[in-house]
This record gives C-alpha cells, structure tokens and sequence, in this order.
C-alpha cells in the first residue's frame, strides 16, 4: 500500500510540473495576446505571426477578422488571433543584433 501512495504522490508531483511549466505559460501568452488584440484600433501598426507588417484599417470583432493594410493600397483580411503584437522597429532590431551575438543596448 504505501508504494501505491509513493506512486501517486510522484505522479501529482509530475502533473503540477507540467501545468507550472507548460500549460500555465501558454494561458499566460494567450491572455496577453487577447488583450492586446482587444485593444487594437485602427491605425495601428501590427506585425503578424507570418512576418507581414501592416497597419490595421478596420476590425470586425464580432467575426474575429481585422483588415491590414500591407503596402498602398493593398488590404489584406487577417484572422485576429495570427496578430502576435504591436510593430516596434526599435525592439525588431534590438532583437535581431542580440541573435546575431552582439551585446544588448542597455
């Protein structure tokens, strides 16, 4: 009996690992990530999970889409969850030189 007790002590100890380590970080990113799509207006410039950088025209949040102006004139309907945050070139370069091997600016 007391193996059995072990057992199950160890498995509880693994599914509490799990969650702490990959199940509450992707709820975490998830909420975040439907905040800031929440909170988007038009006008914004957004980048997308694909790489597309774009400024938002219009959203339809009843229907989850939101319409991206890519270049002039080209508006492209996006799915608002593949909106992954807010375009900032400063942090896009910053990021780009740190996984090139430089030193981060400070």
């Amino acid at each position: 009996m007391p193996e059995i007790v072990f057992l199950a002590v160890i498995m509880l100890l693994g599914l509490a690992a799990f969650y702490s380590m990959v199940t509450y970080p992707r709820q975490r990113a998830f909420q975040k990530r439907q905040k800031y799509v929440r909170t988007l207006n038009a006008g914004d410039e957004v980048l997308t999970y694909g790489g597309l950088i774009g400024k938002v025209v219009d959203i339809e949040p009843d229907r989850g889409v939101a319409h991206i102006e890519i270049a002039s004139g080209v508006v492209v309907r996006f799915v608002t969850d593949a909106l992954m945050q807010a375009y900032d070139p400063d942090e896009i370069a910053r990021n780009a030189r740190m996984g090139m091997g430089e030193q981060p600016d400070r």
